[in-house]
């Protein structure tokens, strides 16, 4: 069988470290882009990543909202990481402008991957399929947990997850003639940035270090880009992990207080302007009839959001760095860039 990869979404930041994995484990890269002008880029970020793909890595062009490309970027692959998905941002506020692009778009790929005769997708979901609409929790969240979506307060980021995830099932139990599926389902992924496009956790960190007030008083797991990655890479090819979800998580939750202490202890005179206050409840609130970005968190507020990847680590033998390592990677890589508004070493 063949020995190439399709990793979709190839400017994405998960997209990228499996693509950096891939091409350290001798795997063929083909990847997609919705626009062939960023090849350049790509190439320029895995190879400041230390990789030197040559004609091992290869682009298709294909974008989820589409059907156009998907046939040609699947064929005579072995394997496909799913790991693209389109966010609405600005003022795209209906759930549909979150909800059909997900859905479409796991269904365009997986159809692809099916009919090119790829033996396992690998689909990259979400916390967010798992940790929405639900009360209190005694128990750390794990893959048996779906996300509520009868509650009231679903963001529909989290919706839009749940429900493309969901479908994606049902499309291999139902239409999959064979096809393998596995999810990886990450918290907030931090680690080291190669450019410009990278998860929304990271602009937590950028935030802290450009010196916002304070943090809400919210509760998040954490996990290292590299090691969602390995994550993948085991999905991919372990026997066991055919039919599967895989949380990942490293250690315990914090609080973004917490995060923010890493910060400050780790990040010496790069870290002055963070703050570790814990923003009063009533303030964020208020803040979120201003700023719709803050309204998502809402429902987050005081909320224990701890979970484990025991499963990951019994089943596949995945062992993730601390997640400490994975602040300061995300903090050093930023400063790094030039991406963090004055980043300047204090005198």
């Amino acid at each position: 069988m063949s020995s190439r990869v399709l990793v979709t979404g190839g400017t994405g930041f998960i997209a990228q470290h499996c693509m950096l994995a891939l091409l350290e484990a001798g795997y063929q890269v083909r990847t997609t882009v919705r626009d062939l002008a960023r090849q350049d880029e790509v190439l320029a970020q895995l190879r400041a990543a230390g990789a030197e793909p040559g004609e091992r890595l290869s682009f298709a062009l294909a974008d989820l909202r589409s059907d156009q490309g998907w046939a040609d970027a699947a064929a005579g692959c072995a394997y496909v990481l799913h790991s693209a998905s389109p966010t609405p941002t600005g003022t795209q506020t209906s759930e549909d402008d979150w909800i059909r692009p997900a859905v479409d778009g796991n269904l365009r790929v997986l159809r692809a991957a099916r009919d090119a005769r790829v033996r396992r997708v690998v689909l990259t979901s979400a916390f967010g399929a798992i940790c929405a609409g639900h009360g209190k929790m005694d128990r750390p969240f794990d893959e048996t947990d779906w996300s509520d979506l009868t509650a009231s307060n679903i963001w529909p980021y989290q919706k839009s997850k749940t429900l493309a995830e969901r479908a994606a099932w049902e499309f291999i139990a139902r239409e999959g003639e064979g096809l393998e599926l596995a999810a990886v389902n990450p918290t907030a992924v931090l680690g080291p940035v190669l450019g410009p496009d990278y998860s929304h956790s990271i602009r937590l960190i950028k935030h802290m270090l450009e010196g916002q007030p304070g943090c809400p008083k919210i509760n998040c797991g954490f996990v290292d880009v590299r090691d969602v990655a390995d994550l993948h890479l085991r999905a991919m090819t372990h026997p066991s992990a055919k039919g599967e979800r895989f949380l990942a998580i490293s250690g315990n939750s914090l609080w973004l207080s917490e995060v923010a202490g890493v910060l400050k202890k780790s990040m010496g005179p790069y870290a002055r302007k963070v703050s570790a206050r814990t923003l009063p409840n009533w303030l964020v609130r208020l803040g979120a009839f201003k700023d719709p970005a803050l309204r998502g968190s809402i429902p987050l507020l005081g909320r224990h959001m701890n979970a484990t990847s025991e499963k990951a680590k019994r089943m596949l033998g995945w062992s993730p760095r601390p997640r400490e390592e994975a602040i300061v990677a995300a903090a050093e890589s930023l400063i790094r860039l030039g991406l963090v508004k004055g980043a300047t070493r204090a005198s």
